[in-house]
């Protein structure tokens, strides 16, 4: 959580820091730093959810509660999800680092995307407070995932420099779109199951 939040306040550094490792090993980098934090994000907007609820029905909104094996499923798909988009999306951006010319291991790209990934997933968090609507927390979030792959990919993948630009570009074009979508369908979980007796009302 703590290199997370780095990346926001001190990105530049913190990258140089990250860059600076002799290899990129996935299984450090997945265990040390994305699990703990997506832990925490899964967590913390599943006891938001449970304890202060969330809004239902577009015409009249009403604050309802979930049911904790409503929250279960939701954090389960958005998960999964979670993990399609790390390990299938650093095989992506191997593929796509491999096109401008340059080799890169699968290592970088894991770490490149893995530590972008890393601001949104905290700022999930906030997605558990009904005040807050889950697409602004989403929004927020891709855009410190964007910020912080700009700063990344020179440090950690180091392309060629007049192939970088378009090597970010592509990346987070393919980041917000395949985000954007898990986001979608990681919803659509939880507003599916709201209209089949999945919730209480909040009192």
């Amino acid at each position: 959580m703590i290199t997370a939040l780095l990346l926001i306040f001190d990105g530049s550094r913190t990258w140089e820091k990250i860059g600076a490792l002799p290899e990129q090993r996935v299984g450090r980098v997945f265990f040390s730093y994305l699990l703990p934090i997506l832990l925490l994000s899964v967590v913390g907007e599943g006891l938001g959810l449970l304890k202060w609820g969330m809004w239902e029905g577009e015409l009249a909104p009403r604050l309802v509660t979930p049911s904790q094996a409503l929250v279960i499923r939701y954090e389960a798909a958005q998960s999964l999800l979670d993990l399609l988009i790390i390990f299938g999306g650093a095989s992506f951006v191997k593929k796509l680092g491999d096109s401008f010319h340059r080799k890169h291991t699968y290592g970088q790209c894991f770490a490149t995307l893995g530590y972008s990934l890393g601001p949104l997933f905290l700022v999930r968090v906030l997605d558990g407070v009904p005040a807050i609507n889950t697409w602004i927390c989403y929004a927020v979030g891709i855009l410190l995932a964007v910020s912080a792959l700009y700063r990344g990919i020179p440090y950690v993948m180091k392309p060629d420099p007049s192939n970088a630009l378009g090597l970010y570009v592509m990346v987070s074009f393919a980041l917000i779109i395949t985000t954007g979508l898990a986001h979608f369908l990681a919803v659509q979980v939880l507003e599916q199951k709201a209209f089949a007796n999945g919730f209480k009302l909040s009192v």
